[in-house]
């Protein structure tokens, strides 16, 4: 298990308010004042104080601006503040998010001599014209340079992605997702594009300028990257906005495809699929149909309120589906059998499902 504390440094660094940023609302409870050594201290020991587990590895995390394009004193006075936490083996390493334009050798230098081992880049789109119409301040070259410079230097390196960004469109984000694993990243986030309170993006929304995705648009998209980086090898250690009690004050979120549990919904997506194409394979009408799959994805495969199983069940004309956990399964597959008899497998591929026929599972 891995700890991660986060610290945010809310619009610390950042040279342009993008069209969609609201950091008081994303970022949650947290002071946007100077953090200085008391505060920094209270908020890593309530994290080590209050973990069920001991973690396998520790981070402290600076969130929510770009670290890098901070006051340079800032930058040495919280990376000491962290380092301290090393020395004292309370913590393993540090991580901090970043611009891609403000990743240079300098830079570099110093987050290494401090402990820091992962660096977050905010790419959020590889379309030139997206990442404009967004007021991102930077091009898809800062992204490509950015990354291949914290590679070379060994630094573990994650791309922040969104959809569904002024311009955006489903040929856009395709490309985007194909650029990104292209660049090897040890990690990605991703979430769609939500309309916060206060932002240019919601005047552009009630203007009629903008218009957000749907909640199934967001879905079949994020479901497409999932499966894409998953087929890659890279993890997609978000999936969707972290919830914050802001986030969830009435007007709060004007309009977008929010969801407090958004990756669940892509999952459930994700398995209704693999589940379809194993009955479509092997069919199986007015059958009892039993499915196998690793415990940590049952809740997933069933979907909210079992909405998998029912639409299954209507679909296909099942008599009866059981859903057993099976912990040798490995994540992301699914096995089926019908009337006790064949078993057939599939598994998450890059962008595509692989069945092949078992025996006896």
């Amino acid at each position: 298990m891995q700890l991660i504390i986060p610290v945010f440094v809310t619009h610390q660094g950042c040279p342009h308010r993008c069209i969609f940023c609201n950091q008081e609302k994303t970022a949650g409870p947290y002071r946007t004042q100077r953090i200085t050594r008391d505060i920094f201290e209270e908020t890593v020991f309530a994290y080590l104080r209050h973990t069920k587990r001991r973690a396998d590895r520790i981070q402290i995390a600076f969130y929510g601006g770009s670290f890098t394009g901070m006051e340079g004193d800032y930058q040495l006075e919280l990376l000491g503040f962290a380092h301290s936490f090393i020395k004292r083996k309370l913590v393993d390493a540090v991580r901090v998010s970043t611009r891609p334009d403000y990743i240079t050798e300098k830079s570099l230098d110093m987050l290494e001599r401090f402990g820091v081992t992962t660096v977050e880049i905010g790419a959020q789109s590889m379309d030139d014209e997206v990442l404009n119409l967004s007021r991102r301040g930077h091009s898809s070259a800062d992204v490509r340079s950015a990354v291949m410079m914290l590679r070379k230097r060994g630094f573990e390196t994650g791309i922040h992605l969104m959809v569904g960004l002024p311009g955006d469109n489903s040929r856009k984000f395709d490309s985007t997702v194909a650029e990104t694993i292209a660049l090897c990243p040890d990690m990605v986030r991703i979430h769609p594009t939500i309309v916060f309170q206060g932002t240019a993006l919601a005047k552009a929304f009630q203007e009629g300028d903008y218009i957000p995705m749907g909640m199934s648009d967001a879905i079949e998209a994020c479901k497409f990257a999932l499966l894409k980086f998953t087929g890659a090898r890279i993890p997609v250690i978000r999936l969707g906005l972290q919830v914050t009690p802001e986030m969830m004050r009435e007007g709060s979120i004007i309009a977008g495809p929010f969801h407090p549990a958004f990756r669940s919904l892509v999952e459930e997506a994700i398995f209704f699929d693999m589940a379809s194409s194993l009955l479509s394979f092997r069919p199986a009408k007015n059958s009892a149909v039993s499915f196998f799959l690793a415990p940590k994805d049952i809740s997933s495969f069933r979907g909210q309120k079992n909405g998998n199983i029912q639409r299954l069940k209507k679909i296909f004309g099942l008599a009866g589906i059981s859903v057993s956990g099976d912990p040798a399964q490995e994540r992301g597959s699914l096995a089926t059998m019908v009337n006790g008899k064949k078993s057939w497998m599939i598994r998450m591929m890059g962008g595509f499902h692989e069945i092949k026929e078992t025996i006896g599972v």
